[in-house]
């Protein structure tokens, strides 16, 4: 592992608690990013410009995690359908400007569940606003029971992940009831499940962009495909 001098800095968006006005993250990014060789940082729900732009030229890549909040459907130009969950606009749009951040720096971004459907969403494209009642056939996309456990398959395309899974076919951890209708642009699917349901996109660009459904980040210490996604994406950072 580098010396905490030459560990990259990777910006972790956090979450907001509307009820007790706090910002938070859960523990398991952060000790992911920096048991990869990374230097996790924090960073702010503040949706101003000038706040991204200086805290990103400061950063070596971007992580964008998980949230228990959907993403506001006005920002793809639909209505609100009765599944819906919470919507926070601070997290919505601070993490579509540490995105337009990123791509003008072709700053390395790993997306994480919520992360990937804001970045589907910043590329123009659309979710499925509840998948169980809008996608035929749908399996079971929000487990029950232990947060780690692999849930269901998904078939893994392209070079990179199944590279790092070691294998074209893995079982992953489930937490989500929204996802990807139609894929926005420059993003390439590499990861579906059997209900059709892509799972993960990277970047068709210059830029090192890896978007997952599921949660590596949940179990990350005995799982070797969730500690190589994680390592790969520092190396990535590591490498600007």
């Amino acid at each position: 592992m580098p010396s905490q001098l030459n560990k990259p800095l990777v910006g972790i968006s956090m979450r907001l608690d509307y009820k007790e006005d706090t910002f938070y993250l859960r523990r398991y990014y952060s000790e992911a990013i920096y048991h990869a060789g990374g230097l996790p940082v924090h960073l702010a729900l503040i949706p101003d410009a000038d706040y991204v732009e200086s805290v990103v030229s400061r950063l070596d890549g971007v992580l964008l995690p998980g949230s228990n909040s959907d993403v506001d459907p006005i920002r793809y130009e639909q209505a609100a359908h009765t599944k819906l969950g919470p919507v926070v606009y601070e997290r919505d749009e601070t993490d579509i400007l540490l995105l337009q951040a990123c791509e003008k720096r072709r700053l390395p971004v790993l997306a994480i569940c919520y992360g990937l459907q804001i970045l589907n969403v910043y590329k123009g494209g659309t979710l499925f606003q509840d998948i169980e009642s809008q996608v035929e056939s749908a399996i079971q996309h929000k487990q029950l029971g232990q947060e780690e456990r692999p849930s269901h398959t998904i078939k893994l395309r392209g070079t990179l992940l199944p590279i790092l899974a070691g294998a074209t076919s893995v079982r992953v951890n489930s937490h989500h009831h929204q996802g990807i209708d139609e894929l926005g642009k420059d993003l390439e699917p590499v990861a579906e499940t059997v209900d059709g349901l892509i799972e993960a996109v990277v970047s068709k660009t210059e830029q090192f962009i890896l978007g997952v459904q599921w949660h590596p980040e949940l179990g990350w210490e005995k799982d070797q495909f969730s500690q190589a996604i994680f390592k790969h994406f520092v190396a990535q950072a590591a490498g600007r």
